[in-house]
């Protein structure tokens, strides 16, 4: 009987630790900036009515090479069509270590560095939880994230390059945002 109240007690700890993990999908991008070598960081908010890709990375990860050249391809492709895709290393010491990154892979798009916790927070992703890695997110025309894969996701990891171009072609066929509408006084009002 003590097995079995263990065993029920250990498998509600195992669904709660997965639901935990889970990111609500959507949810509003929010602000996040991109620290740049520059000095003047990269803000989500400049790119809203475009969709934007946003990969966080490990320069020195295989995998992650592999997701920005793919990438790479994608902004080229879809850059006129109003894609944007940035990318921020979170390892320690990304910020000497991105120059390197850059003048090896060559990315089409912005590479900047963060802390791991302000990612952590941005993915909602549970500080006592691996990272996996890349991390790819989606946001709409919006700045709604409407996608967020891990590095263990099979969207990442089989046919990556095919399912990265679906989920954008997939944004990009969405009508962008209508701009506001000033309000006009009526015209059948008359004046007095």
């Amino acid at each position: 009987m003590l097995n079995r109240h263990l065993f029920h007690a250990l498998a509600c700890v195992c669904l709660a630790a997965g639901l935990a993990r889970a990111a609500q999908v959507p949810r509003p991008a929010g602000e996040f900036t991109i620290d740049t070598l520059d000095g003047k960081g990269i803000s989500l908010s400049q790119y809203k009515g475009k969709i934007c890709v946003l990969a966080f990375i490990l320069t020195y990860c295989p995998h992650c090479q592999k997701t920005v050249g793919i990438l790479s391809t994608m902004q080229n492709e879809y850059g006129p069509r109003g894609l944007q895709v940035l990318a921020s290393a979170i390892e320690d010491m990304a910020r000497m270590k991105v120059p390197d990154f850059i003048a090896n892979f060559k990315p089409t798009f912005p590479v900047g560095f963060n802390a791991r916790d302000p990612v952590l927070e941005f993915l909602q992703h549970p500080a006592m939880f691996k990272l996996l890695m890349p991390q790819v997110v989606f946001i709409d025309r919006k700045g709604v994230i409407r996608a967020q894969y891990a590095g263990d996701d099979t969207f990442i990891t089989e046919d990556q390059e095919k399912n990265i171009r679906g989920q954008i072609e997939t944004l990009l066929k969405e009508a962008p945002a209508a701009p506001k509408k000033r309000s006009t006084p009526s015209a059948s009002k008359k004046a007095p």
